[in-house]
């Protein structure tokens, strides 16, 4: 199957190119947003301690957000994947247009970012962690296609009847391992969330969701990269190891512990009612 004729460029105006990788980001970030906004006015998915924070802090937390996606996933790009560039061209470093974006490395952008938020406005990390991890996988769905409409990342040769030839990849068809990345970290991953939110009642219980996530994202994650081909840039590692399976390990051992941590915790008490004050009769 020949890769679709797609344009990474959505509009052109002069200088200015949207492209469909920038409206990914800008797409996750604002669905994510109202997302956990919704989840922090639901009171009842909460408990007796209610909601971690506010809409409007967690409006304010979506600027420190974006910025820890961004310098997060850049920087990591450049330390994990490319760290010739610092020697070679440092301004590359800054050419975030020219692509080049690393979800471990947002993933501890977003990680400060919380941890700073929370610190100053004195609020449950874990807690505010469960809120934003809910929402994670829509961004995650949509850099994954976005990564498919660019014809990047692409998978190892296969024949299997969807196989795709991408253009930059040579003649040989290819496993569209970017499509496999949004079904499995963006729509499968959300469903589990939502479950474990919405179903089981897990928000109650802090950081058993963040807990969920990170763990579900690293096993999707290296999973894929038996797809996915490995960047040619990257020495081989033994034992047909990826970069990206390497950076997903400390995810399972994270995402483990605060599950345990959180099942352990005892839940919150209920508010205790009033006590009924029986009525007396009048003299």
């Amino acid at each position: 199957m020949q890769f679709p004729d797609f344009d990474p460029v959505l509009v052109q105006i002069g200088p200015l190119a949207i492209r469909w990788y920038a409206l990914a980001y800008v797409a996750g970030i604002l669905l994510g947003w109202r997302y956990v906004a919704g989840l922090v006015k639901n009171q009842a998915l909460w408990g007796p301690r209610g909601a971690p924070a506010t809409t409007a802090q967690i409006d304010d937390l979506i600027l420190w957000i974006t910025l820890g996606v961004i310098l997060g996933g850049r920087l990591g790009h450049v330390f994990f994947y490319t760290p010739s560039i610092i020697v070679e061209d440092p301004a590359e470093i800054v050419k975030v247009w020219h692509g080049g974006m690393s979800f471990h490395g947002g993933t501890l952008g977003v990680l400060i970012a919380v941890f700073g938020f929370c610190w100053k406005n004195k609020l449950d990390v874990f807690r505010v962690g469960d809120a934003i991890t809910a929402c994670a996988p829509i961004g995650l769905f949509f850099g994954r296609v976005a990564n498919f409409i660019n014809g990047e990342l692409w998978g190892r040769p296969t024949d299997a009847p969807w196989a795709i030839i991408f253009p930059q990849a040579g003649p040989e068809p290819r496993h569209p391992s970017q499509l496999y990345e949004a079904a499995l970290e963006g729509v499968l991953l959300f469903l589990i969330l939502r479950w474990a939110t919405h179903g089981a009642g897990l928000l109650k219980r802090r950081g058993v969701v963040a807990g969920m996530f990170f763990l579900g994202y690293a096993v999707f994650r290296t999973i894929v990269e038996n797809f996915r081909e490995p960047d040619r840039y990257l020495q081989h590692f033994p034992f047909g190891l990826t970069m990206g399976m390497m950076l997903s390990a400390p995810m399972v051992i994270g995402g483990l512990y605060l599950i345990w941590r959180g099942l352990r915790e005892p839940l919150a008490p209920e508010a205790a009612e009033p006590p009924v004050q029986a009525k007396t009769e009048s003299p």
